[in-house]
């Protein structure tokens, strides 16, 4: 998924596991990533917690049910625990969303057919188990029976159906949509050919455990979900951990039109929290969810949105808030502090951000200038001056510690007088700060970026500098922040230059390249395709030997290097504040917007 660069650095959330016979080594400080074995999960339900901590409210009535699934009580007393996640969502839509703060809304009220546990390992969620046939091409899953959501209605094998139709749907138009397009006929009808909408149909099949079928939303013996692939996929049920098949419930999509998502009371879910209240770019209330089958958490999110670090500082301060981002700015003052240097977390996050340049809008249309622009970014230096050590400098896609990545790329790295060579070789000059192309016309380049004001002062370092090697003046764009991230959703409104990160979803190769480089993915926001790089990657993505598959990955990341559709700048830490009556933060890698996130019912307060 993507991220912001809001001023402070952080993490982005990540699912996942490597395919088999591809095993990630274990970079991250405790944590090890690792892949439960195809097939069936194993379920090992918590300690009942002393009954006198919270009463459980009524099951509800459902027919075939005799009571619904109810999560074991919280194990601590509840009490909010109140975070600060900066930008406020451009949207909240499960099949629509793709950056972090919108995926960590979307973690807090859903859960997916599988789940990530404080391991990284990929184990059951909404489904209690789940096979694949000999060749990896179909996959079903079985349902725990009388599964609710929050509101104690039933959920089944229809709703989660309906979440992989909506986001194949192309009416949907949902940024990672593209993450399903193993489903046969998903890539076709996603693409506008609407003859392909009854294969994708055929292909996602409900049934009762006897086979007969089901009979919609209300059938409580609907609990077998088949999905039929069109190539061996063995790490697909990984991908339905994603927040793309989220159960948000049909109706109320319907009732709430088309910012449904928008509103507290259509957010019904199946995850550990119920949104309680929303009001949009100020704050949002999650109260413990009673029908989430493990375990309810002992905590009420309270989630503000202050993207100014400096006043959310000063708040943390002032203990208005639990958690916030630790931005490089604060660094100095919060280590040279007795007691702001205890509550200091950092450890290692799993995005990489880089300098994307719009392959359809001048200059950057022609690579010798996209070439440039990498060679003349001091990596180091910002890291040194503006991150203060919060990060390091990258000139690969795929960061340290991740299946895929490479060590001792050199290419496209700092280099001044290579930088003007190579403008001057393509036929460019700078005359008076300003770009003049082979043809002799003016062209006007922009930084658009999210506007705080650290992250202005950020921006104002990264054009100085370019300026300082190419003599070329940039004008600099600060856009109000959810709006920039709207803007950098869309090929007609993707700024020209601007710096995006992304995290991962599962540590694996294909999640870095074929997820986010390939035609019509998530580079599509700024014009990339390379057919050659993509019939590699269709090769690796279903290749079986983990050496070959290694091998092409690491041919198209090299491809990827040489076509510069964006300079590799730095690979984040995730770096928090938090109080210290926050206890039993299980963090890891990927944490989206606080440390814990997770395994969240293993957080409590203790003042």
């Amino acid at each position: 998924d993507r991220d912001l660069q809001p001023g402070g650095q952080h993490g982005g959330t990540g699912k996942g596991t490597p395919q088999p016979g591809v095993m990630a080594p274990a970079p991250f400080r405790e944590h090890r990533l690792t892949l439960v074995p195809l097939g069936h999960g194993a379920i090992t339900p918590g300690e009942e917690p002393p009954q006198s901590v919270q009463t459980e409210p009524p099951a509800a009535e459902v027919a075939g049910c005799s009571e619904m699934i109810m999560g074991t009580l919280p194990m601590h007393t509840v009490q909010d625990l109140r975070v600060n996640t900066s930008t406020y969502p451009d949207i909240i839509d499960p099949q629509k969303s793709s950056f972090v703060s919108e995926i960590a809304h979307l973690m807090s009220m859903y859960e997916g057919l599988t789940k990530l546990n404080g391991d990284l390992e990929t184990v059951p969620g909404a489904a209690e188990s789940w096979e694949y046939n000999e060749d990896s091409t179909e996959l079903t899953f079985t349902l725990r029976k009388c599964l609710a959501y929050s509101d104690g209605s039933l959920l089944n094998a229809e709703r989660f159906r309906y979440s992989l139709l909506r986001n194949i749907n192309p009416e949907t138009a949902g940024e990672y949509a593209s993450i399903t397009d193993e489903i046969m006929g998903a890539p076709e009808w996603r693409g506008g050919d609407a003859a392909f909408q009854s294969v994708v149909e055929e292909s996602l099949v409900t049934s009762h455990p006897d086979g007969s079928a089901c009979t919609g939303y209300d059938d409580p013996e609907c609990t077998q979900f088949s999905i039929k692939l069109s190539k061996p996929a063995p790490y697909f049920h990984t991908v339905m951990s994603l927040w793309v098949v989220y159960p948000a419930k049909q109706e109320l999509i319907e009732e709430g039109g088309e910012t449904w998502w928008n509103e507290a009371r259509y957010q019904i879910g199946n995850g550990p929290f119920i949104m309680e209240s929303l009001e949009p770019q100020v704050s949002a209330r999650f109260v413990p969810n009673p029908y989430y089958w493990d375990g309810q958490p002992s905590v009420n999110l309270e989630y503000a949105y202050i993207t100014d670090t400096a006043v959310q500082f000063e708040a943390y301060k002032n203990n208005e808030f639990d958690v916030v981002i630790l931005a490089a700015e604060d660094l100095g003052t919060i280590m040279a502090d007795p007691v702001l240097s205890e509550e200091a977390l950092i450890y290692p996050g799993s995005c990489t951000f880089a300098v994307l340049f719009h392959q359809l809008k001048e200059p950057f249309t022609d690579r010798a200038v996209r070439e440039a622009f990498a060679y003349a970014l001091d990596r180091d230096a910002w890291v040194t001056d503006i991150l203060k050590g919060l990060g390091a400098p990258t000139l690969t896609w795929i960061p340290p510690g991740f299946p895929g990545y490479q060590e001792g790329e050199t290419r496209l790295g700092f280099n001044p007088d290579k930088a003007m060579q190579t403008l001057t070789d393509a036929g460019y000059s700078v005359e008076g700060g300003q770009l003049v192309g082979p043809d002799g016309a003016p062209i006007e380049i922009i930084d658009t970026f999210g506007d705080t004001p650290r992250n202005r002062t950020r921006n104002e370092w990264l054009v100085a500098k370019w300026r300082e090697v190419l003599g070329i003046n940039i004008e600099l764009n600060p856009v109000e922040p959810t709006t920039y991230t709207a803007l950098t959703k869309d090929v007609e409104t993707s700024p020209q230059m601007y710096v995006l990160g992304w995290c991962a979803d599962y540590p694996d190769p294909q999640n870095w390249l074929s997820v986010y480089w390939r035609t019509g993915t998530m580079v599509e926001d700024i014009g990339y395709s390379n057919p050659e790089l993509d019939a590699i990657l269709n090769q690796a993505d279903v290749e079986g030997d983990p050496a070959k598959r290694a091998q092409l990955y690491a041919q198209a990341q090299d491809m990827l290097v040489d076509d510069s559709p964006g300079a590799f700048f730095w690979n984040n830490v995730n770096s928090y504040l938090v109080k210290p009556w926050v206890k039993g933060i299980a963090y890891t890698p990927m944490d989206p917007r606080f440390p814990g996130e997770y395994v969240p019912a293993e957080i409590y307060i203790e003042r």
